[in-house]
């Protein structure tokens, strides 16, 4: 593979990431949602604390900060409850998060990095839709786009309409 290549290739996985990132804000602010509602006892800082330990677990990426493992440790049961419960609680973002995981995977890969399990765990966990083909990227990122607009995370970008006696291309 030549430079031209390697650099179009990262600049790819750099933008797929981004739209996994996107995936991965969603996806928190939905279970952020829905631990406020079923977990009112809990102080609020730690609500948000157990929503950002459910996306790490989902997604592969633990927080080694000691506070953080402390802090997932003695919320293990609720953490892998509510993610035992994603596919029923959260149907709506299963395609997203399917093609999110499938993607992040993918490109580990292409960097070296080996996250089959987090795969293998989302699969286990009923969260993967098996019939639903991976996407390509700018189909993956199309999606991303409208699922971000949809939750006031991003501006999708306006098309552009040629002015009068402008040519279409």
């Amino acid at each position: 593979m030549n430079d031209a290549s390697r650099e179009k290739q990262s600049r790819l996985i750099a933008v797929l990431r981004e739209g996994i990132a996107l995936v991965q804000m969603v996806f928190f602010k939905e279970m952020k949602a829905r631990i406020d509602e079923s977990r009112p006892d809990l102080a609020p800082q730690a609500r948000g604390k157990i929503a950002g330990a459910i996306t790490n677990e989902l997604f592969g990426t633990i927080n080694p900060d000691p506070v953080f493992i402390a802090f997932r440790r003695e919320h293990q049961a609720l953490i892998e409850q509510e993610l035992l419960g994603l596919a029923d609680n959260l149907p709506h973002l299963l395609p997203f998060l399917t093609d999110a995981l499938r993607l992040q995977t993918l490109c580990d890969h292409q960097e070296g990095q080996t996250s089959d399990d987090t795969l293998l765990t989302a699969d286990k966990l009923g969260i993967l839709l098996s019939d639903r083909d991976t996407p390509l990227p700018s189909v993956f990122m199309t999606l991303v786009r409208e699922l971000g607009a949809r939750y006031q995370l991003i501006v999708p970008p306006a098309p552009h309409l040629p002015e009068d006696g402008e040519p279409v291309h």
